[in-house]
């Protein structure tokens, strides 16, 4: 695209200056002479102006040229071969997954010399060493500029060991390594490896990308260790089954790691000074952190498989579908697994199988770079069973009984048709509508699809007002903000002051909120209120979904602590829906522990004294919010800070979990970043495999009243 892009440039320097009424700059046109304008100087004169106009414009066309035309560029690895590792452990597809990788890219326009390979059994490719592996990184990141795409893409074992040196600490205490060609461990130790990439490393890279204004997709077709999934007894040989069609898994337990080494790192990443935040990023996990992934032949039963890993192959097949944005391709990647995992699961009956993630600004277009969602509501997988529709979003999720959706159904071929239709049936987690009448001549293989066509009426703040409602409200999905015809209908009234600021009054109780009326500084203060206000209703109307509900192995805490001394502790559920004011000096924290044994979709949002949204967890832009699994013997624990529940006046915070459901996206249940800056970024929910029942579902909404910043406020 940099050839591209200097022809352009060279064409445009060898073209003749063109003048005012098709004059050429020292010719003649339609055979008459020219003659110079009155108001034009001499012609050296002359030729220099235009001399200088035509730099200014070759400039614009250059930074023109920048934006059109940014470069996409990818890092591909590969570690097949563990150089210092008994060869049972080796694998056999990572260097099919680059090759395959690199193919499905070159079709995608990347041009071949902005795709680094390192692999070994690639011709072409550099060994992938920890040191290479860093240095390919450094020249990728030196080599990238404002505006352009980088995919960084890995493929080999992974495993889990204990960091305390991270920033972050996981929840279950556990950190995912990738391991290099020369990965070396100290037999008997689960915490010292020489010739890893820890998932620290990984998440200072990819800062730095942000840094430059780069979007960074990171694709990690790995896994962690075995030894995670079920029980503590040594995990069996790599590779199961016939010779001829064999699975192999990828992941490795720390200690069955041999020759040891001083634990040297080969190159220290670039730590950006101050975070960034992710408006620019996607990710690809093809397991969950406790699970492992395999590598087998793929497709299934064609005479030209061979071995390649689960979420490679699925990525590539998905590719073929054109797919427009990156969740369009993760929902593809999720509709290419069930027959697969069937498969391993009648071979396999012990292990539990892989459940891809995704995590990101999913709704941005593929392989470009820009902030800006191309959705802006969200779009759930659909199952057809004759005429009907079945999705895995319901009450939880922001959908309501006959609100109006649009059903989207993807060929073959990738060309896309779609029309309207309406919820027949709804649940908590699920909902049915009938297959419209334009599209059940669709063939079986299309791939289906849902997004709702508005935000539900039922749960939008209504509002009252004499003028129309104030201009860069930023809202995700399902909360809403409307004009109310009437005060009978409406939630809150607003009255513009002039001068003296904003009123809002509260017409209809909130939560048990005790203040009316409230009196704000400028428009920019009443745009928060309100959105805080449209998300609370929500919020109230989510909470009694879950009302009462309980989660087996789940539990939340609130703490209140003096320095480093636990002062007091009660149970959410026990907390009387109102939460601790503690005095000077201390401070309130939340404490989550998941023993369940599964992992869990948790969200944990608040409203402070200000009105502003709090978001607690996921606490990073584009994390996803799926919390770690953890059991009785090793529980998932995380304990958060709530600074902004120290100050004293009303508070709200909103504890909601539920049971991860493998083959679907986590679920922000509607809760996510109000602020305009960072709303681009949202991770909405996929479709789930068919449960009996309703799910179990954890909900706490927890509240303080009081007054705060010199005055009460709604």
């Amino acid at each position: 695209m940099q050839t591209r892009r200097v022809r352009m440039l060279s064409a445009f320097f060898s073209l003749p200056f063109r003048g005012r009424a098709g004059v050429g700059a020292g010719g003649v046109s339609d055979g008459r002479s020219a003659r110079p304008h009155p108001s034009l100087p001499p012609k050296r004169e002359g030729t220099t102006q235009l001399r200088v106009l035509q730099v200014l414009l070759v400039l614009w066309l250059l930074a023109c040229c920048t934006l059109a035309f940014a470069t996409p560029r990818a890092l591909l690895v590969g570690v097949s071969e563990l150089a210092n590792q008994p060869q049972a452990l080796w694998l056999q597809a990572p260097r099919n997954d680059v090759m395959l990788m690199r193919d499905a890219l070159l079709k995608q326009g990347f041009a071949a010399s902005d795709i680094a390979m390192l692999a070994d059994g690639v011709n072409g490719a550099a060994l992938p060493e920890s040191q290479a592996i860093h240095e390919a990184l450094a020249k990728l990141l030196a080599q990238s500029g404002s505006g352009d795409f980088v995919l960084l893409y890995f493929s080999g074992h992974g495993t889990r060991l204990r960091d305390i040196a991270k920033r972050y600490q996981e929840p279950d205490g556990l950190s995912e390594n990738f391991l290099a060609r020369d990965v070396r461990g100290t037999l008997g130790s689960d915490n010292v490896l020489t010739g890893d990439l820890r998932d620290a490393d990984f998440d200072a890279w990819i800062q730095s990308f942000l840094a430059k204004s780069v979007f960074v997709a990171s694709v990690f077709d790995t896994c962690s260790a075995n030894s995670m999934t079920r029980g503590t007894a040594d995990a069996p040989a790599t590779a199961e089954g016939p010779s001829d069609d064999e699975v192999r898994w990828r992941g490795l337990r720390a200690t069955q790691l041999t020759g040891g080494a001083a634990p040297v790192r080969p190159l220290t990443p670039p730590i950006p000074a101050e975070a960034v935040p992710r408006a620019r990023y996607v990710a690809f996990f093809a397991s969950e952190s406790h699970q492992i992934t395999p590598e087998l032949r793929l497709p299934r039963k064609a005479r030209n498989a061979r071995p390649q890993g689960l979420l490679t192959w699925a990525m590539v097949e998905a590719l073929s579908r054109k797919p427009a944005t990156w969740r369009d391709l993760f929902d593809g990647v999720l509709a290419l697994y069930p027959p697969v995992i069937d498969e391993l699961a009648q071979r396999f009956p012990t292990r539990e199988l892989p459940s891809p993630v995704a995590e990101g600004n999913l709704d941005a277009p593929l392989f470009a770079n820009g902030g800006a969602p191309a959705s802006t509501r969200p779009v759930w997988r659909a199952q057809r069973s004759g005429d009907s529709l079945a999705i895995k979003a319901g009450l939880l999720d922001g959908l309501a009984q006959q609100q109006e959706l649009r059903v989207i159904a993807t060929l073959d071929d990738g060309a896309v048709r779609s029309a309207p239709a309406t919820v027949a049936q709804i649940k908590l987690g699920g909902a049915w509508l009938a297959v419209p009448a334009a599209l059940k001549d669709v063939s079986g293989s299309a791939f289906w699809s849902v997004t709702p066509m508005t935000e539900p009426a039922a749960t939008a703040l209504r509002v009252r007002a004499d003028k129309p409602l104030p201009a860069g409200l930023s809202l995700d999905y399902p909360a809403a903000i409307r004009r109310a015809d009437d005060a009978a209908t409406a939630d809150v009234r607003w009255t513009d002051l002039g001068p003296p600021g904003q009123r809002l009054e509260l017409l209809a109780p909130m939560l048990g909120a005790t203040v009316s009326t409230v009196v704000l500084p400028d428009t920019a203060a009443l745009r928060r209120r309100l959105q805080a206000l449209a998300q609370l209703k929500w919020l109230a109307q989510l909470q009694a979904y879950g009302k009462d509900g309980q989660l087996d192995g789940f539990d939340a805490t609130l703490e209140v602590w003096s320095a480093d001394r636990l002062l007091r502790s009660v149970p959410v559920v026990q907390a009387a829906a109102m939460l601790p004011s503690p005095r000077a000096g201390e401070r309130v924290r939340l404490t989550v522990r998941n023993t369940s044994g599964r992992s869990l979709d948790l969200v944990i949002a608040g409203i402070d004294a200000r009105g502003n949204l709090q978001s607690v967890y996921p606490d990073e832009l584009g994390e996803t919010n799926r919390f770690k699994r953890g059991t009785t013997e090793q529980p998932s624990v995380k304990r958060f800070d709530l600074p902004w529940l120290d100050a004293a006046g009303d508070a709200r915070l909103l504890v909601m979990a539920v049971p991860a459901t493998p083959y679907s996206a986590p679920r922000l249940f509607g809760v996510a970043y109000a602020q305009a800056e960072v709303s681009e970024v949202r991770v909405r929910g996929g479709q789930p495999p068919a449960e009996s029942g309703e799910r179990q579902v954890f909900a706490a909404l927890l509240r303080r009243s009081g007054a705060a910043d010199g005055g009460a406020r709604p």
